[in-house]
């Protein structure tokens, strides 16, 4: 459950919880570990390939532990990573 919410809802089993899409810019990465370092839930991880800038930028471990809460994104000097919702599917019955 994301910590924005702070009790489960009611309707659980009709709504689902927000899912996040997390886009790195790998190549605008300087690789100075911000988004690591300060992700609440430890989303993400230095990763082993070189960018261009000759660095190691992020790696996503598990994007379903992330909360939306975008603070790598406010905390990246290059703007190299952003979080987006994913959009949720809508079941008629």
């Amino acid at each position: 459950m994301p910590e924005r919410i702070k009790h489960v809802p009611l309707d659980i089993e009709k709504v689902k919880p927000p899912r996040a899409e997390i886009h790195l810019i790998k190549n605008q990465c300087k690789g100075c570990g911000y988004c690591i370092e300060f992700c609440p839930k430890k989303v993400l991880e230095e990763s082993e390939e070189i960018n261009a800038r000759g660095v190691h930028p992020p790696k996503i471990v598990n994007e379903d532990k992330c909360i939306l809460c975008s603070f790598c994104s406010a905390v990246c000097p290059d703007f190299a990573i952003f979080v987006l919702e994913k959009k949720q599917e809508e079941t008629k019955k």
